[in-house]
């Protein structure tokens, strides 16, 4: 069974990482269970490593912190729940491809739960809303995916957006990608009063359609 945890208030990232890592690789020894790990960081960047600097519009707003895991610039900060996914592969199998699909299922699962319609997109990881107004329509990311792999274990995961602050993440370009058609929401933002506990229950629901059944854990020292 996986382990689900959740930590409360703010997790310094640093702090995060180097207990995630530490986690996956007891994972990869034999020597802990797989887990999810939930969380909430205070306002900061991180770039993945096909970050591009120009992505990085306002470099001294928030700290910067550079990682490993796959994908560009993203933001991380209140009301966003962020979910470390510890997940071993190796009897999983070591499908990367489908994992990341797997990944991208469980955040749709959740949306649904609310009647929100996530899609996803070729070349954009990451999962998407549709919005549209009068002479108006564009698509706006609702969740981030940047994985990486060790071993076959996986680490880093995905970030659900329930009530940030949308103005943060005009410090960057969010994934690389721009254009007035793509925008970035949340819960909130669509209209739903959802609290993160509320988007807690649903994410946690959708992953045990798609990855199994959890059991409530502490999160890694």
């Amino acid at each position: 069974m996986i382990g689900w945890a959740v930590s409360p208030g703010f997790t310094d990232y640093e702090t995060a990482v180097a207990a995630m890592e530490a986690r996956a690789n007891a994972i990869a020894a034999g020597e802990a269970g797989e887990l999810v790990w939930l969380l909430e960081h205070p306002p900061l960047y991180t770039a993945g490593v096909s970050a591009k600097e120009a992505d990085l519009l306002a470099p001294d707003r928030f700290p910067v912190y550079r990682t490993g895991r796959g994908g560009q610039f993203t933001y991380h900060g209140p009301g966003q729940r962020v979910a470390y996914v510890m997940l071993d592969l190796r009897t999983r199998g070591r499908d990367v491809t489908k994992f990341v699909a797997d990944l991208e299922r469980w955040i749709i699962g959740a949306l649904q739960r609310f009647n929100v319609k996530g899609e996803v997109r070729a070349g954009r990881v990451g999962v998407w809303v549709e919005r549209k107004g009068p002479g108006w329509a564009r698509e706006d990311k609702i969740a981030a995916i940047g994985v990486r792999l060790r071993k076959w274990v996986s680490f880093h995961g995905i970030a659900f957006n329930v009530e940030p602050d949308l103005e943060h993440f005009s410090g960057i370009t969010p994934c690389g990608i721009s254009g007035p058609q793509y925008g970035v929401t949340s819960l909130v933002d669509l209209g739903l009063p959802v609290t993160m506990h509320d988007a807690d229950a649903a994410l946690r629901a959708s992953f045990e359609s798609v990855f199994g059944p959890t059991a409530s854990a502490a999160p890694p020292a």
